[in-house]
């Protein structure tokens, strides 16, 4: 029974320092990614300060629309829970909900409710597919948004065709009831849908919130739009839907988390996947079996050698090294001492053999420690350990 000799992994396994040196460059990577996030995420927060909120001065804000209808005998009162907004619900009310979509399924329906029968104006700025079928059923949200931002009214509706051209686009919608108005199309779907209801009321949906941005509403028709759909009762209700709203502590059937997420982190998650599949792929080897080449030139055997040992001392291997040398070592003695090279790795073949050869010169113990022995601690061992392998292989080939 033949035993080979094993190659020991000790001294070649990668110490901390090491570790931390190939991984810096990634974490670094990691960590200006995470901080940029960070950053982007404040930036945005800070931006959509105010947004379509009547007291902002802000470019998102809506003041001026709330001054222009102040101007007009329009009082208007800013409410931020889904029972002051039912409570408020009336003949002579218009009631804005500027984030539809922010409201859980139980607040969206029982906003329906209130509003369906009470003969006041409901205005629901750009609600998504999420919100628009509860709040006002019938209508359906369009999956694709418009891309045109100035469009002609093209409808019956006097307050519409008053204003002429405006800044809408945005959602697009499409509906089941006959009598609704549906203005503004982008690719014959309306960006401004109008929907009777029950005692002379009526809903208004808002594709995008342009016309109601201090930024914008002195351009196109945007003013003439938003004092006629805001400022056709008395009193005007700006709801501002707000997370500390109890109502929406009772919801049964909460959003998941990923229904919470904004849709551009799950674009922006989905192309880091692809960029880290595409780089595994460019980083990965090369498909199919290897193919030997031959070299462009002709390179020494020092050269080779000197590579190697190089190489084993980068990656601290002195095991492997020291292994490599024994068994060349032993490769070589088995013939010179009659012994096949099938057993030049088997001490209870290779070494009776090699102490009879040197008779006196040498003990098993140390043949066996030399040649079969464990990896030195130090570099200079194993320089120590070579020059005892090149002495021992001139002893065994001297005449």
């Amino acid at each position: 029974m033949t035993t080979e000799a094993t190659l020991p992994s000790t001294s070649a396994s990668r110490t901390p320092r090491q570790v931390w040196t190939r991984a810096r460059g990634v974490i670094l990577a990691v960590v200006l990614l995470l901080v940029a996030a960070v950053v982007i995420a404040t930036i945005r927060s800070d931006a959509r300060h105010g947004t379509l909120d009547p007291r902002s001065a802000d470019p998102k804000g809506s003041r001026a629309v709330a001054e222009l209808l102040a101007d007009r005998g329009v009082d208007t009162r800013i409410v931020t829970t889904l029972d002051e907004a039912r409570a408020a619900s009336a003949a002579d009310t218009t009631l804005l909900v500027a984030a539809p979509d922010l409201l859980t399924e139980r607040q969206q329906s029982a906003l329906h409710s209130a509003t369906d029968g009470s003969g006041g104006r409901t205005l629901l700025v750009a609600p998504g597919s999420w919100s628009v079928e509860r709040l006002v059923p019938g209508v359906t949200a369009d999956p694709a948004t418009s891309l045109d931002s100035e469009l002609a009214p093209d409808c019956a509706l006097p307050a519409a065709q008053r204003a002429g051209t405006a800044d809408l686009g945005g959602i697009r919608y499409t509906t089941t009831h006959l009598d609704a108005d549906e203005c503004y199309p982008s690719e014959r779907l309306a960006t401004l849908l109008r929907v009777p209801t029950t005692e002379d009321g009526d809903t208004v949906v808002l594709g995008a919130p342009d016309i109601l941005h201090n930024e914008r509403l002195d351009e196109q028709g945007n003013a003439s739009l938003a004092l006629q759909l805001l400022g056709s009762r008395p009193h005007l209700v700006w709801y501002l839907p707000s997370l500390s709203d109890t109502s929406a502590a009772d919801e049964d059937d909460e959003r998941s988390f990923f229904d919470l997420l904004p849709s551009g982190w799950l674009w922006g998650t989905l192309q880091l996947f692809i960029a880290a599949c595409l780089a595994a792929f460019w980083r990965a080897r090369r498909l199919g079996p290897l193919v030997p080449e031959k070299l462009p030139v002709a390179i020494r055997a020092s050269e080779t050698v000197e590579g190697r040992a190089r190489l084993y001392r980068k990656a601290n291997a002195r095991d492997r090294a020291a292994a490599a040398l024994r068994s060349t070592t032993r490769t070589r003695l088995a013939p010179l001492v009659g012994v096949p090279v099938s057993q030049a790795h088997a001490p209870e073949a290779l070494l009776p053999a090699l102490s009879a050869h040197l008779r006196n010169h040498g003990d098993g113990q140390t043949l066996h420690t030399l040649l079969f022995g464990p990896p030195p601690g130090d570099d200079a061992a194993l320089i120590s350990l070579a020059d005892q392998l090149d002495a021992l292989e001139r002893e065994v080939r001297r005449p």
